[in-house]
């Protein structure tokens, strides 16, 4: 997985903390990471106890000047990109340079929505959390401190979704066309092909 071109990384269902781990040590390797739809990553814990917790960790402030930290972001995109900040020794110059090396967005905007994207199997919530137990989705607990673009992000996701499932179905039917006219030509193809396979194609 290391130093390859940029990963593109599917954060839907996928637990907060195992997959931030996971990053953060690819990071420090040197490899360029780009984690789309943070909005549908996953914590442990129903979106009550949640809450909670991060209303205590709104009130740790400077006391006497707010303004200079620490800051408390709001969108899921910022709140994954501080917990692998913190994951990553970002006062040291390696540290700085890992932390560069990552991008977070909600949603998959352009150009990733043409990317092959991929998935963590050691931190997806199927594999990983119990059944029965609760879970909170990010966005949600987002939108519950003040983030005010889920509906945007959700409608967009739509749109995109729609786009994709018209060039999925072309290329569908081109493959079927494909196939097809093979299998109309597999007879006058005979011959060159014995040829090919004895030269070793």
């Amino acid at each position: 997985m290391v130093l390859e071109k940029p990963i593109v990384i599917d954060c839907r269902d996928h637990l907060h903390g195992r997959l931030c781990s996971i990053v953060s040590k690819e990071l420090l390797a040197g490899q360029k990471i780009v984690l789309v739809r943070c909005e549908d990553m996953v914590i442990s814990g129903s979106l009550i106890r949640n809450q909670t917790k991060y209303a205590q960790f709104r009130t740790k402030r400077m006391n006497t000047n707010p303004a200079r930290g620490p800051f408390h972001f709001k969108s899921p995109a910022r709140m994954v990109w501080r917990t692998i900040r913190g994951m990553v020794h970002q006062k040291t110059a390696r540290g700085q340079a890992a932390i560069g090396r990552l991008s977070t967005f909600e949603g998959i905007p352009h150009p990733y929505d043409k990317v092959k994207r991929k998935v963590v199997p050691a931190a997806l919530r199927v594999v990983r959390l119990k059944p029965g137990r609760k879970y909170t989705k990010m966005g949600d607990l987002a939108n519950n401190v003040g983030w005010k673009h889920q509906e945007l992000v959700s409608s967009l996701e739509d749109k995109r979704r729609a786009k994709a499932e018209v060039f999925f179905q072309k290329k569908k039917a081109a493959a079927a066309l494909k196939a097809k006219a093979e299998e109309a030509a597999a007879g006058d193809l005979a011959k060159v092909n014995e040829i090919l396979s004895a030269a070793g194609h």
